[in-house]
Parts: structure tokens; C-alpha cells; sequence
């Protein structure tokens, strides 16, 4: 049974980061984005896909599309519906779909059909809400940013990172304790871990790399 881990100093945190890095080092070197992308464009695509519903049913659903080159033409001349068609088995398809469309029109007429590399021109795209620009910022332009999603934000938790209420004020907490260099392959190692050893309903504590340390224990 884990605890409410306490409450911990700036300095003690920045501690904890850099025992977990060392562990996280050796058992996930190079972690890695799990969504299949070949282009910037299709991890947005990708990205846009993933919200409520697992990586691997976004990968079983557009892999194929994407090792076949898709891009912002393509989806502009299928339309909503034939889109539709290939990704129905992903939560709130409909929507996404529609969304997907229209940012891969504004692709095409405001960014001369290149995905944009600045926060602002992301979150102006259909769909793309501030998650969705730091994957894309991250994994693609290299640039310091943390997406917070269910695994961030319950591994930071349960390491005593951050207690906030929402993923947008436990990522502005992490970047506070977080060294820009450790970024964005923290990022993956902190969902790597939450997704298969710190998990919601049963942590894998036995397995853990952070055990002998994690304030929750």
C-alpha cells in the first residue's frame, strides 16, 4: 500500500531527480516516443489521436497509413469521412477527425504544409492543446518541454515532485526542479515508468529501480 509521500524542500526534490535519472539511465536508456511516426506531420496526427486511448490502438489503426507516407494533402483530399473510416476504433474519432482535417488545411495555407516549430502557431491548430505542443516541441525540435499526462502526473506524484491538482500547474511545478538538459528524455522515462512498473492499480514496487528511495514506499 503506498503513502502520501511528505512534503519535500526544492533542494531535496532536485536530489530525487537526479538519483532517478541515474536509475532511469541504466534501466531505460532510450526510451522513446511510442507512437509510430515517420514525419513531424503524422506524430501530430498521431499525437492528436492519442488523447483518450492508448498509443498502441492509435499505432494499430494508422501505422500502415503512415508507412505509406501520409500527409497533410492526403488527409485534405480524403475528407472527414474516409479519415473516419481508418481511425473509428480510436476514442472520439469523429471529432478528432474533424479536427485533423482542418489543421492539416492550415498546415497546408498558413505553414506552407510544414508542421510549425513555435508553441503559439501549435496551439492554434484544431485539436492541439498545450500537451499536444509539448510532445510535438519536444520529440521533434528538441526543445525542453514536459507533457504531462496520466503517467507524468502520477509518477511525479507518488515521488513527492509535485501535489498540484491539474496537469498544467504540475508542469509549470516540474519545470521549476527539472534541469532543461534532462529534457524532453525525462519526459519519456518518467511515462515509460508510470506505464509499466509505477502503474495506477498495481505498482510493480518489486520491481522498481526507485524503491529504496521513493518517498511513497
Amino acid at each position: 500500500m503506498l503513502r502520501t509521500p511528505p512534503r519535500l524542500s526544492k533542494a531535496a526534490k532536485q536530489a530525487l531527480i537526479t538519483r532517478a535519472v541515474a536509475c532511469w539511465n541504466i534501466a531505460l536508456p532510450d526510451p522513446g516516443c511510442e507512437l509510430y511516426y515517420e514525419t513531424p506531420f503524422q506524430l501530430l496526427v498521431a499525437v492528436v489521436l492519442s488523447a483518450q486511448t492508448t498509443d498502441l490502438m492509435v499505432n494499430r489503426c494508422v501505422k500502415a497509413l503512415f508507412i505509406a507516407g501520409l500527409n497533410p494533402q492526403t488527409i485534405v483530399s480524403w475528407g472527414e469521412e474516409r479519415l473516419l473510416a481508418y481511425i473509428r476504433p480510436i476514442g472520439l474519432a469523429p471529432t478528432k477527425a474533424r479536427n485533423i482535417v482542418k489543421l492539416a488545411q492550415r498546415i497546408i495555407e498558413e505553414f506552407a504544409g510544414e508542421v510549425p516549430s513555435s508553441r503559439l502557431a501549435l496551439e492554434s491548430l484544431p485539436g492541439v492543446g498545450r500537451k499536444t505542443a509539448n510532445v510535438v516541441l519536444g520529440e521533434i525540435f528538441g526543445l525542453p518541454t514536459l507533457a504531462v499526462d496520466t503517467h507524468v502526473f502520477r509518477v511525479s506524484a507518488r515521488l513527492g515532485l509535485q501535489r498540484e491538482k491539474t496537469p498544467e500547474k504540475a508542469e509549470q511545478a516540474l519545470l521549476k526542479i527539472i534541469e532543461p538538459q534532462l529534457l524532453p528524455k525525462l519526459h519519456h522515462q518518467l511515462i515509460h515508468h508510470g506505464r509499466y512498473t509505477c502503474k495506477a492499480q498495481k505498482p510493480r514496487c518489486a520491481e522498481c529501480c526507485l524503491a529504496e528511495f521513493c518517498p511513497s514506499r
